[in-house]
């Protein structure tokens, strides 16, 4: 008879998701895991299919929990320019904080790109959501007269997510949050 699963597969993929995003993919061995997780290696294995399938489980709850969040709170902010700078800002503080853990998904395509072509699929899903919700932002301040109107909502999206991953990489090199902060100002002139 099979035994049944005794653990919380939620909280553990929440957890490797902290290890990952700590340690990277290549620096966390398997043994890490099992030990972080308080779990044996069979019911990793049984849950998970093994370390590749906890790890795309992990970027999945990091598309779904953290950069879906970030994503809201552009809804939130009737201010294009404020919800942008508030989205930047919060992203660069947590990729700064920890010694400059970066940004999980970042760090993936750096880590696991062009061989791993799961991590492309969810980390392109969660660039393009990223676009998609900046575009809208964009459109509708446009049409309130907030931001110029030679601004094409889709290419200056583009530019902000482009801009926001270097400053996720660069946070990893300088995990000093005040620092890269001016930078916001740079490029949200491109609203002007």
């Amino acid at each position: 008879m099979a035994r049944t699963r005794e653990f919380d597969t939620e909280a553990a993929v929440s957890r490797a998701m902290e290890l990952f995003w700590a340690r990277g993919f290549e620096a966390t061995s398997v043994r890490d895991l099992t030990h972080h997780l308080g779990i044996g290696q069979g019911s990793l294995y049984a849950a998970f299919g093994g370390k590749d399938g906890l790890y795309r489980a992990a970027l999945e709850h990091y598309r779904t929990t953290l950069a879906a969040a970030a994503l809201r709170g552009l809804e939130e902010e009737t201010d294009a320019r404020a919800a942008i700078r508030t989205l930047l800002t919060e992203r660069i503080r947590i990729a700064a904080g920890e010694g400059g853990r970066g940004c999980l998904a970042v760090n993936a395509v750096c880590e696991r790109l062009p061989s791993d072509a799961a991590t492309r699929r969810t980390v392109r899903d969660m660039q393009e959501a990223g676009r998609e919700a900046l575009a809208e932002v964009l459109r509708a301040a446009r049409e309130r007269g907030e931001i110029a109107e030679r601004c094409d909502p889709h290419t200056v999206a583009a530019f902000l997510v482009t801009f926001l991953n270097g400053l996720l990489v660069s946070s990893k090199i300088t995990p000093d949050a005040r620092s890269l902060e001016p930078l916001i100002d740079v490029a949200l002139t491109t609203l002007d």
